[in-house]
C-alpha cells in the first residue's frame, strides 16, 4: 500500500472546474514535484491534499488511514487534526511578525503539547525546554542558528522562508508540502532556499513540492507530475517526464520553460 493515495479528486469554484479527477500515489520517503503553467490547478491540488480546501469528490489516504472521503461530515476540529499530517510552507512565508524566530517555531508545538492538559508549572517548563531545544536544532538544519532572537522583519526573504520550513518541520508532519516556495524571492535568494529543501531529502521524509524551478525539480524529484487544465497530463520519474515526455502539452511546456 502506498504511503499517500490521492483518488479521483475534483474541485470546483462556482462553475469553474479546477480539478477534474486527480489520481496518484506516493511512497514513503519520496519527493514528488508538481509542475505546470499558472492556472493548471497545482496549488489547488496541494491545498486539497492538506485540507486547506475541501474537495468536492474523491478521497485521501495517508499511511493506510483514510483522512478524507467526499460527502463525510468533518468538523473544523477534525479538519485541524487531519491537517497535522501535513506541514505546509507557503509562498509568502506567513510568519508571525510579533514573535521572534524561535517563538515562531515553538508556538504551535507548545499549543499542541499543552492543549487540554492539566500540567504543573514544572511540567510545562520541562516540555517547553524540550520544544525549544528541538526548535534550535531545526534552525541549525536550515542554517539560521544565530537568528533565533531576531524578528521576521529583520530577516531577508530567503531567511524568512527557511524559518517557515523549520516551523513546518517542528510538528513532525508525515508529509512536508511546499507551494512555490521561491516565487516571492529575488533570484539571488532562491538558491539558498532550494539548497535547504534539497538537503531535507532523506529516506524517511516524504515531500510534495509545487515549483517553477525546472532544474531543481529534475534534481530533487523521485516522481514528477505535470498538470494542465486541471488534470495530470504526465506522471513519471524525472527521466521520463523531462527526458522523454509523451504528452505534446508536456513537450511544449518544457520547451517554453527553456526559452
Amino acid at each position: 500500500m502506498a504511503f499517500l493515495e490521492v483518488s479521483n479528486i475534483h474541485k470546483n469554484f462556482g462553475k469553474n472546474e479546477v480539478l477534474k479527477g486527480i489520481d496518484f500515489t506516493l511512497e514513503k520517503g519520496e519527493v514528488l514535484v508538481i509542475i505546470g503553467s499558472s492556472g493548471s490547478g497545482k496549488t489547488t491540488l496541494l491545498r486539497c491534499i492538506n485540507f486547506l480546501e475541501t474537495p468536492d469528490r474523491g478521497s485521501i489516504t495517508v499511511n493506510g488511514e483514510e483522512l478524507f472521503k467526499a460527502g463525510e461530515p468533518y468538523s473544523d476540529r477534525e479538519k485541524r487534526e487531519k491537517r497535522l499530517h501535513f506541514g505546509m510552507v507557503f509562498q509568502q512565508f506567513n510568519l508571525f511578525p510579533q514573535y521572534t524566530v524561535l517563538k515562531n517555531i515553538t508556538l504551535a508545538p507548545e499549543l499542541r503539547a499543552f492543549k487540554g492538559k492539566k500540567l504543573s508549572r514544572a511540567e510545562k517548563k520541562k516540555i517547553s525546554a524540550q520544544i525549544e531545544e528541538k526548535a534550535r536544532r531545526l534552525l541549525e538544519t536550515v542554517g539560521l542558528s544565530e537568528k533565533a532572537a531576531n524578528y521576521p522583519c529583520e530577516l531577508s526573504g530567503g531567511q524568512q522562508q527557511r524559518v517557515a520550513i523549520a516551523r513546518a518541520l517542528a510538528l513532525e508532519p508525515d508529509i512536508l508540502c511546499f507551494d512555490e516556495p521561491t516565487s516571492a524571492l529575488d533570484p539571488e535568494l532562491t538558491g539558498e532556499v532550494l539548497r535547504v529543501i534539497r538537503g531535507l531529502k532523506s529516506s524517511d521524509r516524504t515531500m510534495i513540492v509545487v515549483t517553477h524551478e525546472m532544474n531543481f525539480a529534475r534534481g530533487v524529484a523521485d516522481k514528477v507530475i505535470y498538470m494542465a487544465d486541471g488534470v495530470i497530463e504526465e506522471f513519471g520519474t524525472p527521466e521520463e517526464v523531462f527526458g522523454a515526455p509523451k504528452s505534446e502539452k508536456t513537450q511544449a511546456f518544457l520547451k517554453n520553460s527553456k526559452d
